[in-house]
């Protein structure tokens, strides 16, 4: 039994925006998979499209290697919506991501992903984001909330 779109999902995010482990993320797509960043700027480790396995896992494994600012993902904060598609190999994400420094500051950072499926792996995910703003500091943050 193949797995659902939200197993999916939820297995791509624990592998890459919680555990930030390369190897994990290479291992959900299919040997042919593609990782497609059309919003990257040049220059950025995910190079707008990694192609294959190995090319998914060294282009994640260098982009967390460079995170910095970004902080821990905060799941209680990050929420997701999931849309099917009238393709059962198709869905969209909805996200909005939450992390969160050790000092306190936070941010937050929406995105969008489709996703194709093939066999139970993604052969294709377009991932439509931007690096998130610089983290606000603990005061500013309770002015904006």
């Amino acid at each position: 039994m193949e797995p659902t779109h939200r197993e999916v999902f939820e297995r791509y995010v624990y592998a890459g925006a919680i555990s930030r482990d390369p190897d994990a993320v290479a291992a959900m797509f299919t040997e042919d998979g593609v990782l497609d960043a059309p919003l990257v700027p040049d220059g950025h480790p995910l190079r707008r499209r990694l192609v294959g396995r190995e090319a998914i896992r060294a282009g994640v494994a260098l982009y967390h290697g460079q995170l910095t600012d970004q902080g821990a993902m905060n799941v209680e904060r990050s929420a997701y919506i999931l849309h099917d598609t009238a393709d059962p190999e198709a869905f969209i994400a909805e996200i909005d991501v939450a992390f969160d420094q050790a000092d306190g500051r936070r941010t937050t950072t929406s995105l969008v992903q489709i996703f194709r499926l093939r066999g139970g792996r993604i052969a294709m995910l377009r991932d439509y984001f931007a690096e998130p703003p610089p983290p606000a500091a603990p005061e500013d943050q309770d002015r904006a909330e």
